[in-house]
């Protein structure tokens, strides 16, 4: 009774436990999954489309569930062995006449010539194999943090990168459609000149095909608009709302140059990025793998005791024995050579992948260095003198053929160069916008979060 009442007093106080976590975990997402909710997708800017990143964003929730599994891992490696119940009944007399009577008169159940036993085997793990197991899984759970913390390094990446392509197809329509709407115009006035007489046929028919090109470069500078906004918006889990969506913040300023792109990269900042110290963890769950292999060398034991009822033995034997049992495996045959040589070849592929993940984190620094300089450049050459210059010309191509100084020909180029430079402008402001992320995300350090 005592033991069924406390039995109940616990299952009460887990059930209060798992409610109060429960609570708490719900308490906790609720901030950023309302916060989320609030957020107007037709005024996003990037760290709101970072919030939803977070809260919503598939590959994130699957590099959780990653973890969540190695939490499982640590605790089944951290277990002893169960002990096994054997239970049995043997001397069934098969003699239909005797059956199994007791000699000494009694014949009730208990005095059955029946021998019944009872034991409990427990095995004994030795060598450390336990602690070595929970310290291999702590090393995997380990490494399955940096994983997460390196697949989120990644996919905030790509956010940004979805997000300044969909600036891009933004800038691009817009220039596409001014372009449609002053050919129109032109189209218009080339119509009336033809009327009185101003201008040849052949002209306006020039102006027209050009006005025709344009509304077909609106109509893919539309398309890419919309694939823009379907990419951003599965990377915040807002796919059924993607036309709704329109980017807001403005291009990064290029006078902000970070001022660790002149720094030289050296060891500590390597060491420190999350997929590095991935790589370091899963080198040193090898090196605890190998230990556990070593340790299958030490012989476990399997330890049990018994009770034997019996009765109706000879006489002056008693009915009720005990017994105790230990079990050595014997290496008679094999002593774990192939599981001890594959966990050194475990153990130096591991070593080799820290060295390689070392390899590829210092060379996406130093291909993102290049890159953004290489825009930095781009963006100055833009901003300083092309676009100037070729508005200029734009303008007084415009002003001659008002006047008659200038052809339709000699317009239309003018129009097309400019429009190029414009779309080269906005395209090298995006490649600035998504090196820059690069960089900062190549150098990012678990040390500096």
């Amino acid at each position: 009774m005592h033991s069924n009442f406390g039995n109940r007093n616990f299952r009460k106080t887990m059930n209060l436990f798992v409610f109060i976590r429960l609570f708490l975990s719900l308490i906790l997402l609720i901030p950023i999954y309302t916060h989320a909710e609030d957020i107007n997708l037709d005024d996003l800017s990037l760290n709101s489309a970072e919030q939803l990143f977070k809260a919503n964003n598939r590959e994130l929730l699957a590099a959780r569930r990653a973890v969540e599994a190695s939490q499982a891992d640590t605790i089944t490696a951290g277990q002893k062995p169960n002990p096994s119940l054997n239970i049995g009944v043997s001397s069934f007399n098969l003699n239909r006449n005797q059956g199994n009577r007791n000699p000494n008169g009694s014949n009730g159940i208990t005095d059955q010539t029946l021998n019944t036993s009872i034991q409990v085997s427990q095995l004994y793990e030795r060598g450390n194999k336990r602690e070595l197991r929970q310290a291999s899984a702590e090393k995997a759970l380990k490494a399955s943090q940096y994983d997460y913390k390196d697949t989120t390094r990644q996919q905030e990446l790509a956010l940004k990168s979805a997000y300044y392509d969909l600036l891009l197809a933004q800038d691009s329509e817009n220039i596409q459609r001014t372009n449609v709407e002053l050919y129109e115009k032109t189209l218009k006035a080339s119509e009336l000149r033809l009327s009185a007489g101003d201008i040849a046929s052949s002209d306006v028919a020039r102006i027209r095909v050009d006005a025709l090109r344009a509304k077909n470069d609106l109509r893919q500078a539309v398309a890419s608009h919309q694939n823009a906004q379907t990419n951003l918006a599965y990377m915040i889990g807002k796919e059924k709302e993607s036309d709704s969506i329109k980017a807001t913040d403005p291009w990064p300023d290029i006078h902000n140059v970070p001022s660790s792109l002149s720094e030289p990269i050296d060891d500590s900042r390597l060491d420190s990025r999350a997929d590095v110290l991935a790589a370091e963890a899963r080198m040193q769950q090898a090196d605890q793998n190998r230990k556990l292999a070593e340790s299958l060398k030490s012989r476990d034991v399997v330890v049990g005791l018994g009770y034997q009822h019996f009765p109706g033995q000879e006489p002056g034997a008693g009915e009720h024995t005990i017994g105790a049992s230990v079990s050595i495996p014997l290496f008679t045959n094999y002593e774990y050579q192939g599981e001890i040589a594959r966990s050194e070849v475990d153990y130096t592929t591991a070593l080799e992948s820290r060295e390689q993940a070392r390899a590829a984190a210092l060379g996406e620094i130093e291909r993102a260095r290049a890159d953004l300089n290489a825009s930095i450049e781009k963006v100055q050459r833009f901003d300083e003198q092309m676009l100037a210059e070729a508005q200029k010309a734009a303008d007084a191509a415009e002003f001659a053929y008002q006047h008659g100084a200038m052809g339709v020909t000699d317009l239309l180029d003018s129009r097309r160069i400019l429009r190029a430079l414009q779309l080269d402008a906005v395209s090298v402001r995006a490649d600035y916008a998504k090196s820059l992320a690069a960089w900062q995300a190549a150098i990012v350090s678990e040390e500096n979060k």
